[in-house]
Parts: structure tokens; sequence; C-alpha cells
């Protein structure tokens, strides 16, 4: 699945250790305090705002310090962007959520916001998908470069990990099942339990292995199993407060340091390039090898799945004569008595 090169392993197995150790540190520094919190989503993201307007003004007057700046020319992408102030959103509105913050936090009304900001940052994937098949012009797979410089080669696969995710987005049940832990360290949404998480980190998983093949050893796999362990072993039901948690500051380094993923010794990407790897991902020609056996396999598991686990919100929607949205149907669960036992 990954090119993991016999001359630089070591480094991209440890390059994979330290950012999962380190979004594991950075989620408790941000869930445990509100100082915490607000030195991660609002005091650093502030600063970065201002730093990436500045690039984007240095380089319409073409100051080459800015027309040469990593992020700049490694991270363009209206995506990156998207994706980073979306995950900021949630993870402020989570906090506006747990600390009842305002007449907002105690609105029973805005307990339903973890499920909208979770279905936009779905959608903005999922347009990705489609948008990767368009720009490839070719349904059974075809190269293409992105305004980072990295060949992409799209086709069905992402049409099938694109409905995946849409039928993700219906996966989220209990939408106003909201609740703050006893401890006030966490947001928690019990319904939220392993069948979804399993369907989401398949497809996430998925999205990133295909339109971020250079990423997705960190962003795809280090980053979505860092707030699923969290969640398993001490952090019950607070793994999407978790996945926000990671999600922002995953894509604010990122955002900052790109080459530690696009030029470095800790760069890994996946097996689409064949042997070529990094070499060709970011090389000025097109690839002349394309390997999507894995891209194929893994989109068909991530719909079947997604699909899987719809049914059986389904089924057990229509037993317990309750609407899944309005509801929580998982109530007879482990994981959801464990995670309503922190609950206050």
């Amino acid at each position: 699945m990954f090119n993991l090169s016999s001359g630089t392993t070591m480094w991209q197995l440890l390059g994979w250790v330290m950012v999962f150790a380190g979004l594991i540190l950075m989620n408790e520094i941000a869930r445990r305090t509100k100082v915490g919190g607000g030195i991660c989503f609002f005091a650093i993201p502030a600063g970065l705002t201002v730093y990436f307007i500045s690039i984007y003004i240095g380089a319409a007057r073409g100051a080459e310090w800015a027309l040469n700046n990593q992020t700049y020319v490694h991270m363009n992408s209206w995506f990156h962007y998207a994706k980073l102030y979306a995950a900021l959103a949630g993870c402020i509105g989570f906090m506006v959520l747990k600390y009842k913050w305002g007449k907002l936090g105690k609105s029973h009304g805005f307990k339903v916001f973890p499920f909208v900001i979770v279905a936009i940052n779905i959608l903005i994937a999922v347009v990705s998908d489609f948008e990767s098949v368009i720009r490839a012009g070719d349904v059974m797979g075809g190269w293409w470069k992105s305004s980072e410089g990295v060949w992409l080669y799209g086709g069905w696969w992402n049409i099938l990990n694109g409905i995946a995710g849409l039928i993700n987005i219906v996966c989220m049940t209990g939408w106003w099942g909201i609740y703050s832990s006893k401890d006030e360290k966490d947001m928690l949404w019990p319904d939220m339990i392993w069948y979804y998480i399993l369907a989401y980190d398949i497809w996430n998983f998925q999205y990133t292995y295909l339109n971020l093949p250079t990423h997705a050893w960190y962003c795809g796999f280090a980053l979505l199993l860092a707030p699923t362990v969290a969640n398993a072993l001490w952090n019950k039901g607070g793994w999407i407060q978790n996945r926000a948690n990671t999600l922002a500051m995953w894509c604010m380094f990122a955002q900052v340091f790109p080459l530690f993923q696009d030029g470095s010794r800790f760069t890994t990407v996946s097996s689409v390039y064949g042997n070529a790897g990094a070499a060709a991902a970011l090389g000025e020609a097109m690839p002349t090898v394309a390997n999507p056996t894995a891209q194929g396999i893994i989109s068909v598991i991530s719909i079947v799945v997604n699909i899987a686990v719809f049914a059986v919100i389904l089924r057990r929607a229509k037993l317990q004569k309750k609407n899944p949205y309005t509801n929580e149907i998982f109530t007879d669960q482990k994981d959801f008595k464990e995670a309503m036992a922190r609950a206050k």
C-alpha cells in the first residue's frame, strides 16, 4: 500500500511514530483545559491566518520570499484551507458545547452543530474525490497534476469512495444526543459508536490515499488512528472531538511545514507510483507506470462497509420504531453505556 524505501524505511517509520504520538499529546493538551484549547484553536490559528494572508499579499506583489514560500508552493489548494478552517470551526463549536458558553452553548438546538460541521467536512472531501475523476478525464483511470505539483491517478475508485462519503453522512445517528462530560474535558456523542468510527476511518483513509498520496501515510494512517485509539482506551464517547482536534492541529502543521511530507527523508507515498515512488509523484513528467490495485480494492471495501453500517442503522431504527437522527439507537451497546457513564 505504501512505498517504504529500503534506504529510508526507518526514517519513515520514525516519522509515523512522531506524528501519531504528537497528535495524541496535542489532543490531550487541547481537551483538558480551557487554556490549552484557547492556545490551540484561537491563538495559534489567529497567528497563522495573519501569516497566510501575508504570504498571498506578498506573492501578489511579486515578492520572492512569498513566491518561494513552502506554504505558497506546496499547499495552495482550496482543499487544504477549507479543511483547516472547517476543522477549526468544529473544534471551537465543540468547546462551546462542552463548556456551555453563552446562550448558544446552552441551547438544545445547537446540539445539532456537530452533525452539521462533520457533514460539511465530509462533503469537502467528496467534492475533491469527484474533482479527481473529472480532472483525470477517464473513469478507468488517468493521471493529472494538482496545483501543488503532485501527480494523482483518478478513476472509478474516486466515484465509489465519493458515494461512500455521502452514505457516511447519513450513518451519523442521534444528532441531538450531545453531552458534556462530568469533568468538562470532553464533548460526548455516545451514539457515535464503533460502527460509525470504522465506516468513517475506512472512507477517510481512502480519501487521503486517493487524493493526498504523498501525505496519506501521515494524514490518513497516523491521523485517523490517533483519535480512534484515544476513544477506545481512555476517552469513550469523545471520538468526534478527538478527531476534530487532531485534524485541525495536523492541518496547521502541514500547512506551515509541507516539506516534512513532500521533500524529506520522512516522505512516504502510496503504491500507485510503483517502484518509482516519490520521484514519480513529484516529478515534472507524467508517471509512466500506474498501479491502482490498492486504490480499487480499498474503495470497494469503503463503500461496502458504509452500506453495511447504514443497513444496520435502518434495521435498528425499524426494530426500535425510532427516527435514528432525532433519537439515539445504540443505547444497548457497551460503547454507548460507557460514554453515558461519563456524561454530566
